[in-house]
Formats: C-alpha cells, structure tokens, sequence
C-alpha cells in the first residue's frame, strides 16, 4: 500500500495531485496537466502516490496549508490557483 503523502517542509509551497490508480480512472492525469500548464512561480506541482482518498478523487492538496480538494475537474484548475495565489507567492 502506498503511504500518504507527508510533506519534508512546512515552508515548501506545492500542489500535489493524487496520480494513484482510482484518482487516474477519475481524471486525475489531465487535473495535473492543467496545473501544470499554469505557471506559478515559486510553487512545485507535481503528481504524488495515494493519498487515502480512493473513490473521492481526484484529490489535490496545497501545501503548506494541507487544504484538500476532492473530486477537482480540469476546467476548476484556474479557480483554485485563483484562490491560493496569495498564500502561494507568500
């Protein structure tokens, strides 16, 4: 079983998408994609393992504030980089 995700810092500012086989069937690829294709500067996105969320996803969650999402489409992306860009570029 893969384990959940566990962020090395606190200060790190990142978003990670479940990449795990249940979020992937759920779309998980294309919401990685479309955060991916939104420059964000000083912040890493990136796919990540499970993250003990199966059959809610696709799961994203914005660290270092451990906001989950649940259930995000790709069309959502721009909203929720809206929303964090402040605590983002902090």
């Amino acid at each position: 079983m893969t384990q959940p995700l566990t962020p090395q810092s606190d200060s790190s500012k990142c978003i990670r998408v479940c990449q795990n086989r249940a979020c992937r069937k759920q779309g998980a690829a294309k919401v990685l994609a479309a955060f991916e294709a939104r420059l964000i500067p000083g912040v890493t996105v990136s796919g990540c393992g499970c993250l003990g969320q199966c059959g809610n996803g696709p799961i994203v969650l914005v660290l270092p504030e451990r906001i989950w999402y649940r259930g995000v489409r790709p069309h959502e992306v721009p909203l929720l980089v809206e929303q964090h860009q402040h605590s983002l570029k902090e």
